[in-house]
């Protein structure tokens, strides 16, 4: 499940987050939420809130500028107000805010003030060290991000189990010092519109890798997908008591992993035994993904196995054995002992080590088996391969470690198809329907904010039928509880990337989103269909990326005239007897290739539906299209792969988006 970054379960750590941190006050202390704070920028030309705790029934004054408004705390100790408009500056100010005692915010700043969420390739970091670090010249990017009017707040990974009042974070000022872990792509758009409007901007940051829309989604909204339920009301039972969730995703997988045994010849052949005989298993490369004799798209019970010398002097001693991270599941045995185990979901991220006993290893020749259970895409060892080793302590005198990595069998022994369903993880977890906007955008609310930029969509990928909706629905949601109104929501249409385990599902997914473009008011979309790579699920392009979301901005919210901000998208098709030809809206500069050849990846169907690979023609600013043996074409698809990455653009050079004419 390589493509599942991040999306991981620590159910210790969730203890702390599924209360609030910081419960509303009942003495006189005065508190603010923590997305207030020195350095920060509020939003120019709106009324801004702002809001805290104090003792109940307490008035409150706050003070910015020539601007000073009061309030009156509630029962609960709760208050807000809101400063009036004001223009943008880069005047650094106070605000004060005062009821009993006195706090003062410094450096404030007036600008434009942006949202920036969504799944990993939003949450990819800039600088080396931090989540990702794959951008393009990132190091290079990080040293120059010398920009003192931009500021920035990254939101703590958390997860609740029902809204909190405040988050963790802290504003900083944007420099090469402080850039490191912050949202490459929220830090391209925000310097994009730093530079064109010449105002102090302020970015949010709050993404959090391998996660689906729903786990952004407020539960009023869930409520509205049925298909949610369950996971819900596990959140709802179980999300403020971690201890009760393990237990009960334990006694779960142990009644599964029981079948499991009962099905897995590897156990009832003892494959695990020193002496049982693999010489006709297949071989692979370890560490890595397992992708030989079908294994890429195989999900379930695989083995493997390894053979290793031990000297006659650390023969008997006690060892550890370091695998790296497995996917997903495994259970490990050294000369036929089980040595560990980790068998639980949602722990594929987690590096096994694992203690050998004293006795187990034997002088010359040993055995290492694994098995692994794949719940969803790849499988393997996914480590790096110094980090596969069997070491015997620390200090000089101590023997060498044993290096593992190399070629080792594998067999695979019951698919995941023929074994009952996973146990699904109880309480929180980072995939879990409102547990993350619980904890990472509610707080947020209602700060003053212009719009938001999102990237996301990869987790919902082998659903988007039900994304259609659910994208939608998460936007209405978040404007309806933010209280500005339809505010700008501008979005990254997925990559290309070769999903193996795709089955026209990218292609759905960019579809959905599309929709989403086309029947929701105030959004954009940024299209990626050049800029993607088939071989990394994270394009290191992330600057691109960032420009391409500005540029809705400068045009639809700023108004810049002449900015162009969309690739074609398709609008129409015609029959013209043996082709077909299509129109498009973005295209008034007329269409383009990026590489300057005929137009790539147009497939076409008659009413058989069975698509061939098309000849594509422009003509101004429509394409005609035709194809061998299509002398009466019905539809016309074009990106539809995973991995496609088609030539089409406008004259500006903006990519178009992949599309289909059909519904099928």
């Amino acid at each position: 499940m390589v493509c599942r970054l991040f999306a991981f379960v620590v159910f210790v750590s969730i203890a702390a987050a599924a209360h609030d941190a910081s419960p509303p006050p009942t003495g006189e202390s005065l508190r603010l939420p923590q997305i207030f704070g020195s350095g920060m920028v509020l939003q120019r030309d709106q009324e801004v809130p702002v809001w805290g705790w104090a003792a109940p029934a307490a008035r409150v004054s706050v003070r910015f500028g020539e601007a000073a408004v009061e309030g009156v705390a509630d029962g609960g100790g709760r208050w807000s107000v809101r400063l009036p408009p004001m223009a943008a500056s880069a005047t650094p100010r106070i605000m004060t805010i005062e009821s009993g005692k006195t706090i003062e915010l410094r450096d404030v700043l007036v600008g434009e003030v942006w949202l920036c969420s969504g799944q990993s390739n939003m949450q990819w970091s800039l600088a080396p060290g931090f989540v990702g670090s794959g951008v393009r010249d990132g190091a290079a990017e990080a040293s120059a991000a010398n920009y003192p009017l931009i500021r920035f707040f990254s939101v703590k990974c958390e997860l609740a189990a029902r809204p909190k009042d405040d988050c963790n974070g802290e504003w900083k000022v944007c420099s090469p010092e402080t850039i490191g872990p912050f949202s490459a792509v929220g830090y391209f758009f925000g310097r994009e519109l730093h530079r064109e409007l010449g105002v102090p901007i302020g970015l949010i940051g709050s993404s959090w890798g391998g996660t689906p829309a729903e786990a952004w989604t407020s539960t009023e909204t869930i409520r509205k997908f049925p298909e949610f339920d369950s996971a819900r009301d596990d959140v709802e039972r179980y999300g403020d008591d971690p201890a009760a969730a393990r237990a009960a995703h334990e006694k779960d997988m142990s009644e599964w992993l029981a079948q499991v045994d009962r099905r897995d010849a590897g156990i009832s052949q003892h494959w695990a035994d020193a002496a049982f005989d693999d010489e006709q298993w297949k071989t692979v490369a370890v560490p890595g993904p397992l992708v030989v004799d079908g294994l890429d798209t195989f999900d379930g019970v695989v083995w493997l196995r390894e053979r290793f010398a031990v000297a006659g002097e650390c023969a008997g001693r006690a060892a550890q054995l370091s695998l790296g991270p497995i996917d997903d599941m495994d259970r490990t045995f050294v000369n036929g002992v089980q040595v560990g185990t980790t068998e639980l979901v949602g722990l594929s991220q987690t590096a096994r080590t694992y203690a050998i006993p004293k006795g187990v290893l034997r002088a010359g020749e040993n055995t290492l088996a694994i098995r692994v259970i794949d719940n969803f895409g790849l499988a393997g060892l996914l480590g790096k391969p110094e980090v596969m080793k069997l070491s015997f302590g620390d200090g000089a005198s101590a023997p060498q470690p044993i290096g593992l990595a190399g070629e080792w069998r594998c067999r695979r022994s019951v698919a995941l198809s023929e074994l009952p369903p996973l146990p699904r993880v109880r309480g929180l977890a980072p995939s879990k329907p409102s547990a993350i906007y619980n904890a990472m955008i509610r707080p947020l609310m209602p700060f003053g904010i212009r719009g938001a930029v999102w990237y996301q969509g990869e987790s919902n990928r082998t659903r988007a039928a039900q994304y259609r909706e659910l994208f939608p629905a998460l936007i209405a949601d978040w404007r309806a509880d933010w209280g500005q109104g339809d505010f700008p929501f501008y979005f990254v249409q997925i990559a290309p990337f070769g999903y193996v385990d795709d089955g026209g599902e990218a292609a759905l997914l960019r579809e959905a989103q599309l929709l989403t473009l086309r029947r929701t008011s105030n959004v954009g979309m940024a299209v990626t269909m050049d800029i993607g790579d088939p071989r990394d699920i994270h394009p290191a392009n992330k600057q691109e990326v960032g420009r391409r979301l500005a540029l809705w901005a400068l045009s639809k919210t700023y108004g810049k005239p002449g900015v162009a901000f969309s690739g074609p998208l398709y609008r129409s098709m015609k029959i013209e007897g043996d082709a077909i030809r299509i129109a498009f809206d973005y295209a008034e500069s007329g269409l383009a290739t990026r590489d300057k050849k005929p137009p790539t990846h147009f497939t076409i169907a008659g009413s058989d539906r069975k698509f061939v690979t098309a000849k594509a023609t422009i003509e101004g600013e429509t394409i005609v299209v035709r194809g061998d043996g299509v002398a009466n074409p019905v539809s016309v698809r074009y990106g539809w792969g995973a991995a496609d990455e088609p030539n089409l653009c406008n004259g500006a050079g903006l990519p178009a988006s992949s599309f289909r004419t059909d519904d099928w």
